[in-house]
């Protein structure tokens, strides 16, 4: 087997094919994918340009893990500017690139304006004021995204430019560093299709939206380039923050303060300088600027192209933003002694901040400096950023695996995700329209998420470092919503047990993607005792289930055994007893928790098609559910309530429902590398019910009294639950009527796992034509908020397909292909590449850094043996 390979001609067309179409033998253009996202008369397929009225709700999100982000729509504009540490999602500064021909038209560089935005958003009523609406722009626009790349096309038969731009951010996996930049760029590319020479000025426009209100800007200046500055306010050094915007381009020329005026005044003189082919100079001024402009004058001939580089960066050091007490009896960074992992995580634990401040801000020390270094490794970064997105697109799996992969890799790009001033990450659920949605890396949602491990492994290491040492107490108990800035934790709620259970299959995972051995010998103890927590919590009486109640991922507690929540456990328990016996420790008393476990499992939570909820709230240790809801999150207990409880038993259980969350933790456990935790042809029996019951090409008929938005009317979606066989209660666990997209793609991985491709697919393809961008932004999947976290269980398909997983314990490359021969990205932890496996036979193409292989199997990972 080869570490490297140059690409044949199979590659070649193999890479079509996973741009969107298939390509059939004798074929040299690609034939349409089985896949099409519906959307009047306008098709787009999986994978491809959108355009027409699948450009109404792009918005493409361009940034740095945990630095913020702002987005380009559709047709071209700047939107979501959320660059303060929390999401602004209707934040739509007007700033806007220019192009006029002397003598000729001049345009905003963007396509149509979308009606959407036209009337029924706040300030439309009164016209709009402070936009580009109005000004004149491009006939025609199409997008394409090739992670994190969006290339934007614009035509108008009256214009004698077509344009192109290239918008990013620096995307480069095993460089969790250089990923996250607060910075992007769009590259303007001019092409003269007429048959005259052209002279002609481009410019790019930004109000000084740094400003806050009631407050006092400034606009200062900076080679070929502005920075819109908010300078600090006294007790609030929050409100300090810079944006960068300049180019390379040695002709620029810049006015640093538009005319200013009353009324619309600046930006109807703005609009005069660019209409006219004129540039503008000015020097900056103390106060008062309403914004900037750098204007580059050049010529074209007749089929002459020209480029122009847009460079944005930003520095806010400092945010407002504090979640969660600190526990004052515990010692500063978690447990004493054991959880001094920071050599291993290779930072210096912050234990100083008293609010969240961005890891950038420790890297650089002012805008000058962000902005120098973006100038500089540009090129670099490019290459780079470049390497991966070929390889990522140099596929044979279908086109609606590698769109629905790619649109979600985005939420790492977004105010989710949060990188605080020590390097570690911090995460909310989801972006709200104002605020981060659900504080605190919830271990039960992260669960979910598959991309961050492979692709930047010692990120998602910093995950586990906070649940077992800041979160976790002397005790084992959990907190499933950590503190930031990350701090010893208050521990006033109950713990999550497939949040807590989930970590311990990830602590073997990352021992497994790492080959890190003094890593998990420090983290051994600490998994100890949070599993002994978790017996000694849920499972008194040592029989392998959890029988107490539970809270979990629906924010409610499961009184009783069942499927999803057992599944957790055992795999939890077999990875802790690998790893035990790989540190050759006795692990007897929890090898007969695990089989104790399954047996009952496989027999009694398994109704002979798929597995359920034995509800149970009597002879419990806990207090009664009336006395227990007084703990809960909205679970009181009214009279009606009461009466309720004594028909039926507890509230929000799922009981005889067919959960599609019901064999989670199995899911969960193959993507750990861990074997399936019982049975597979009744786990593969679940998972058909699941797909046979739960998934619905047409809502229209279904009653959802709870959030309906995700998926609604004739929309088709994966509920979360049904009751095929009766026995629905009255009040069934509080989402049971939604449909989530984390759900839908953990499901399909699954299915794919355990061979059925053609069902996965099908859930695959009905979620992402509810993205087509006709009704729902194509790059946002929402839950409890906008790039919602639990979605990148969508980068779990590529591992569903192809099976695919390094193990750099013992340097073996797992392949189980579910598709025959493919071509499939791969991420470890010190190289990417390719991996073609055809007639058996396996190549490693790595195109960044280095993958130690010493073995392939074909087993798939999850048959090693205890």
């Amino acid at each position: 087997m080869s570490a490297k390979n140059p690409r044949r001609n199979f590659i070649r067309n193999l890479t079509l094919g996973g741009l969107g179409a298939t390509v059939l033998p004798g074929f040299t253009r690609p034939v349409p994918p089985v896949g099409w996202h519906r959307s009047g008369e306008q098709e787009h397929s999986f994978n491809l340009a959108y355009s027409g009225e699948n450009l109404r709700r792009l918005a493409f999100p361009i940034g740095g893990i945990g630095a913020g982000m702002f987005c380009v729509e559709g047709s071209g504009a700047i939107s979501h500017m959320s660059v303060r540490h929390k999401p602004q999602l209707f934040h739509e500064p007007t700033m806007f690139a220019a192009i006029a021909i002397k003598g000729g038209a001049a345009k905003v560089v963007e396509g149509p304006v979308p009606e959407w935005k036209i009337f029924g958003r706040p300030a439309t009523g009164n016209g709009a004021p402070l936009t580009s609406y109005g000004l004149p722009r491009f006939t025609d626009a199409s997008f394409e995204a090739r992670f994190p790349f969006g290339n934007l096309s614009l035509k108008d038969p009256e214009f004698p430019f077509d344009v192109t731009i290239k918008t990013w951010s620096p995307f480069i996996p095993g460089d969790a560093d250089n990923s996250s930049l607060p910075a992007g760029a769009l590259e303007y590319h001019f092409h003269n299709k007429s048959g005259e020479s052209k002279e002609a000025v481009f410019s790019y426009n930004s109000r000084n939206f740094m400003t806050l209100p009631d407050q006092k800007g400034s606009i200062k200046k900076m080679q070929q380039g502005f920075v819109l500055s908010q300078p600090s306010i006294q007790d609030k050094p929050f409100a300090e923050g810079d944006f960068a915007i300049f180019t390379d381009d040695p002709k620029a020329v810049v006015d640093y303060c538009w005319f200013r005026g009353g009324w619309w005044d600046p930006l109807t003189m703005l609009w005069n300088t660019i209409k006219d082919g004129t540039v503008r100079t000015s020097e900056p001024v103390s106060d008062g600027a309403p914004g900037a402009s750098v204007f580059v004058p050049f010529r074209l001939g007749p089929g002459e192209k020209k480029t122009i580089t847009i460079l944005m960066a930003w520095y806010v050091p400092y945010s407002d933003l504090k979640e969660g007490d600190i526990n004052k009896n515990q010692e500063k960074g978690g447990l004493a002694g054991n959880c001094d992992l920071s050599a291993e995580l290779g930072i210096a634990i912050d234990t100083a901040s008293t609010v969240y401040r961005p890891w950038y801000a420790s890297r650089f020390k002012s805008i000058t400096e962000i902005s120098e270094y973006w100038k500089q490794q540009y090129a670099s970064l490019l290459k780079t950023t470049n390497q991966f997105t070929t390889a990522f697109y140099t596929t044979s799996l279908p086109a609606e695996v590698i769109e629905a992969v790619a649109a979600n890799l985005t939420i790492l790009k977004t105010p989710t995700v949060m990188r605080q001033y020590d390097g570690r990450l911090w995460n909310f659920e989801g972006s709200g329209d104002e605020g981060g949605c659900c504080h605190g890396s919830c271990t039960h949602v992260w669960n979910y998420a598959q991309a961050i491990a492979h692709l930047f492994p010692t990120l998602e290491r910093s995950l586990r470092h906070t649940e077992f040492c800041e979160s976790q107490n002397e005790e084992g108990h959990q907190n499933f919503r950590s503190n930031s800035p990350i701090s010893p934790a208050e521990h006033k709620f109950y713990a999550a047990a497939d949040g807590q259970l989930g970590g311990i299959m990830k602590v073997y995972r990352e021992w497994r993607i790492s080959g890190d051995m003094e890593w998990m010998k420090k983290m051994y103890p600490l998994v100890q005792k949070s599993l002994d927590y978790c017996i000694r919590t849920w499972d008194p009486k040592r029989k392998g289930i959890l029988e107490e109640p539970h809270h979990n991922t629906y924010d409610i507690e499961f009184w009783g055994p069942d499927g999803m929540c057992t599944s957790f456990y055992l795999g939890a328990l077999d990875a802790f007893i690998r790893m035990g016996n790989h540190l050759k420790k006795n692990m007897s008393s929890y090898q007969q928790l695990y089989k104790k476990g399954k047996a009952y499992m496989e027999s009694e939570l398994y109704n002979g098609e798929y597995f359920i909820q034995q509800i149970q709230y009597k002879g419990l240790n806990a207090p009664d559910p009336v006395k227990a809801s007084k703990e809960t999150f909205g679970g009181e207990y009214s009279k009606e309530a009461v009466e309720l409880l004594e028909k039926e038993g507890p509230k929000y259980q799922y009981g005889t429902g067919c959960l599609s969350d019901g064999v989670l933790g199995g899911w969960i456990a193959r993507m750990c590398g861990l074997p399936d935790p019982v049975d597979s042809t009744k786990l593969t029996n679940h998972l058909l019910a699941v797909h046979k019951y739960n998934l619905k090409k047409d809502l229209s008929e279904h009653a959802n009294p709870q959030r309906p938005a995700y998926a609604v009317g004739k929309e088709g979606g994966l509920l979360l639950c049904s009751w095929p066989k009766g026995g629905k209660l009255s009040l069934p666990f509080v989402y049971s009527d939604e449909v989530w997209t984390g759900i839908e793609y953990q499901v399909a991985s699954h299915l794919m796992l355990m061979g059925k491709v053609k069902e996965g697919l099908e859930i695959v393809r009905t979620c992402r034509e509810r993205y087509s961008g006709k009704i729902r932004n194509p790059f946002n999947e929402y839950e409890c908020g906008s790039w919602y976290g639990r979605a990148l269980s969508s980068y779990g398909l590529l591992q569903g397909l192809t099976g695919l997983f390094y193990d750099a314990v013992d340097k073996t490359l797992y392949i189980d292909s579910k598709l025959g021969d493919f071509t499939s990205f791969i991420s470890t932890e010190t190289g990417f590449g390719t991996v073609e496996y055809r007639n058996g036979k396996v190549n490693i193409d790595v195109v960044y850094g280095s993958i130690q292989v010493e073995k392939t199997s074909s087993a798939g990972m999850g048959a090693k043996k205890i």
